[in-house]
């Protein structure tokens, strides 16, 4: 049987479920990490199906998860809880949104994350890697936690590339509401577990209203600034890209509170991914030495003595490598959820309207049937010669409502990532290694503690 009790050769794994789970401790098992209601068979199957209240299916097969990803999305809309979770945040925006409503969103916003917009961003991540350097040079010699550097470092990205220079957006106060408000909504209630209706109150989503409220008069008033703004930047923020964007369809624009919830989206969905993503690379490479010596050689070769820059990637393979592994052994979004319409087959097994599918991205990640040694971190996985199917990796989605930051979430960690292997080197503390939580994100619970050289 396949646990996850400490193996030296491995880096940390969640302790799946080995047994059936009634209502409370379900509601309890997922308190404490969603991950942890995910079947161990789930990592040897293609599909696990079940009832807790209401009947379930995790699905792990490629040719499945297209379906219900692409070419059945319609059928799979995003399920009541993780709109109930996120609408208060983010509102009825691309992330949430259905149908035509998401639509016309999607192609509006589109041509604000074109390669050419989002390489012209990459200065500010250029700068904030060099910020980030300054911050952990300041330790060498000691130990920092990464992850706390990561989050700093990413903040100061999504902040400068959505609203850059504005006097009336306190990014302190923004973060604090966006990190109080996941610490108190997005763990599991047990009205959840029960399928209780989106009507009945949850109270822990409650009690952030007034922070989220004054989060978003914020946003609103800087909008407001910005459209009052005259003469054009010589580099369009993502604020300037999306206001001056329409859908070409319908040359619909998007109104203040539209562009607020939109932004806030990028906010929430493009900083702690990021710096959960090279938090987890820079444990990584601390785990295996020898990665991360050839990881430190190609960088040091590309960069000298400078922060990476966006013409740098084509010489950082092996950097953007360590990337995608990590991503697949510790996908951000690694419990993705989605509500049956209308009658179908998954597998060959019946899906009914109203059932709970599940696409537990952990697990398909780390499925036997696509994966050789899926626990093992290996770069060279992802080499160029990789044979898996587009549908076992799926760190960002699939279909059409992949990811639409995910060129700029991976151009920012390849450049944050290869300027700190290049001047520091990261080495685990014994007894210290993370564990991995699901909370709406997969995150390390205790931090990313390493001990930091400077070369």
């Amino acid at each position: 049987m396949d646990t996850a009790s400490p193996n030296p050769d491995l880096p940390p794994r969640v302790p799946l479920a080995t047994r059936p789970m009634g209502v409370w401790q379900s509601f309890r098992t997922g308190r404490r990490n969603v991950l942890e209601l995910i079947p161990e068979i789930a990592l040897r199957q293609p599909i696990v199906s079940g009832r807790t209240v209401k009947r379930w299916h995790m699905v792990m097969d490629p040719g499945a998860l297209r379906h219900i990803l692409k070419d059945g999305v319609e059928n799979y809309p995003k399920s009541d809880v993780t709109k109930m979770i996120l609408t208060p945040a983010i509102g009825d925006s691309l992330f949430i949104a259905e149908g035509a409503h998401w639509h016309w969103q999607r192609r509006a916003a589109a041509p604000a994350f074109s390669v050419r917009n989002v390489q012209n961003l990459a200065p500010v991540m250029t700068a904030a890697a060099d910020r980030a350097t300054e911050r952990i040079g300041r330790v060498a010699g000691g130990t920092a936690n990464l992850f706390d550097e990561m989050v700093s470092a990413t903040f100061e990205v999504i902040s400068d590339v959505t609203f850059a220079g504005g006097g009336s957006f306190d990014r302190g106060a923004v973060h604090g509401a966006i990190n109080g408000y996941i610490a108190s909504t997005a763990r599991v209630s047990l009205l959840d577990i029960i399928g209780a209706p989106s009507w009945v109150p949850r109270l822990s989503r409650l009690r952030t209203g007034p922070a989220m409220r004054a989060m978003k008069a914020m946003a609103d008033r800087a909008i407001d600034e910005r459209r009052e703004r005259t003469g054009t930047p010589a580099v369009p923020d993502l604020l300037d890209l999306l206001l001056d964007g329409e859908d070409p369809e319908t040359r619909r624009r998007m109104s203040t509170a539209e562009l607020r919830d939109n932004l806030l989206t990028f906010i929430v969905a493009g900083h702690e991914t990021t710096a959960l993503t090279l938090s987890w690379a820079l444990y990584l490479c601390a785990f295996d030495p020898a990665v991360q010596t050839r990881a430190r050689a190609e960088a040091q070769a590309a960069l000298g003595d400078r922060a990476a820059t966006v013409a740098d990637l084509p010489a950082l393979p092996y950097c953007r490598q360590i990337v995608d592994e990590t991503l697949r052994l510790y996908p951000p979004a690694a419990f993705l959820s989605r509500t049956a319409k209308a009658k179908d087959r998954l597998c060959g097994r019946e899906v009914l309207p109203g059932d709970t599918v599940m696409l537990p991205i952990y697990a398909l990640h780390r499925n036997h049937l696509l994966w050789p040694e899926p626990h093992r971190f290996d770069p060279e996985r992802f080499a160029g010669t990789e044979t898996h199917d587009r549908f076992a990796y799926l760190p960002f989605g699939g279909g059409p409502r992949i990811c639409i930051g995910a060129s700029f979430a991976l151009q920012e960690a390849v450049i944050i990532l290869a300027t700190l292997l290049s001047r520091f080197d990261f080495r685990r503390i014994p007894g210290r290694d993370p564990r991995p939580v699901l909370i709406l994100t997969l995150r390390p619970e205790g931090g990313v503690w390493l001990r930091v050289e400077r070369l």
